[in-house]
């Protein structure tokens, strides 16, 4: 036994990849590091306008901000690592970096479905209930809503990678996929992992299928609500913006649920990564734009900012 579980621990991974050495990939590179870097800047971008203006120190922007930097940590826990593989033509990875892969992007993928929850009921507060936002919804609650979603989401990763670091891998070790998920490890297990994916099944119950009910609900009632409005203006401007949400939502919660609620032998690698794309580098790149470029409030700070930029600079 301990033999076999030091094997497990010693041996590297060999990761496929998304990319293969050819003219396709050269250019699926180039288009995935244009997206990473407007992920990147996005988030950021909108994170530090969050911070210096006063006028979006509310609630939702201090949980925007939250979701702006677990977009940035998910999509740097992937990316850099598929580039460098792809540069060097190295195909392998540690046992210890896989680990902190599949560690890193529970946290972050768990968090943010609960995060997602969060900022809808925070809207639902705001539109359906204006009233009683102050009592239901201050900073004092976002920072609990902010700090359970992280804590919550780093127990659920702990609990999972552990489970999982600790399978016998006797066989291949070639993991068809672009970074380590659970879903391709446990394909390479010799041991019957039946029981734990009841677990997982429980998991993606709590974190995915309950969130997505609750926010496709919460959106319900807001547009209940909307439809009551007199100005026709307002209505559209309340639909679209819904619309837009929810667009991110179901491109986010949509693929997570395919992947972790079907049983290991329905599982695909060309399935899992067109899939996993989604969530880990598409999602990233679309919540700033949605979430910033349709708001005003984001968008004049933004004006402010630049504005005393330049005239600094003059």
């Amino acid at each position: 036994m301990w033999v076999e579980e030091n094997q497990t621990f010693a041996r590297d991974f060999i990761l496929l990849g998304l990319l293969h050495p050819n003219q396709h990939g050269l250019l699926l590179l180039t288009l995935i590091l244009i997206i990473f870097m407007v992920a990147i800047t996005g988030n950021t971008v909108l994170i530090l306008l969050i911070h210096v203006d006063s006028q979006l120190h509310t609630p939702m922007y201090f949980l925007l901000s939250h979701l702006s930097l677990m977009d940035i940590l998910h999509i740097s826990n992937i990316v850099p690592k598929m580039v460098s593989n792809f540069i060097s033509g190295q195909q392998s990875i540690t046992f210890v970096g896989c680990g902190f892969q599949i560690f890193l992007s529970l946290i972050f993928s768990g968090a943010e479905c609960l995060l997602f929850t969060a900022m809808s009921y925070d809207r639902y507060i705001a539109i359906c209930h204006p009233l009683h936002y102050p009592i239901l919804m201050n900073h004092r609650i976002s920072v609990h809503m902010a700090a359970g979603c992280w804590i919550v989401g780093t127990i659920n990763s702990t609990i999972h990678t552990t489970y999982v670091l600790h399978l016998p891998f006797c066989g291949t070790r070639v993991i068809d996929h672009f970074f380590c998920e659970v879903p391709a490890i446990l394909k390479l297990s010799c041991v019957d992992t039946s029981h734990y994916e009841g677990g997982v099944y429980v998991s993606a119950i709590l974190f995915l299928v309950i969130p997505f009910f609750i926010i496709l609900a919460s959106y319900c009632q807001i547009l209940r609500t909307v439809l009551h409005i007199k100005s026709v203006e307002a209505q559209k401007k309340a639909f679209s913006t819904c619309f837009s949400h929810l667009t991110v939502v179901v491109m986010y919660y949509g693929p997570f649920i395919f992947t972790y609620l079907r049983p290991k032998f329905y599982h695909t690698p060309g399935q899992d990564k067109v899939l996993a794309i989604l969530y880990t580098i598409l999602t990233p790149m679309l919540n700033p734009l949605i979430y910033s470029l349709r708001n005003k409030d984001v968008l004049c700070a933004l004006k402010k900012v630049v504005g005393k930029v330049l005239r600094h600079r003059n």
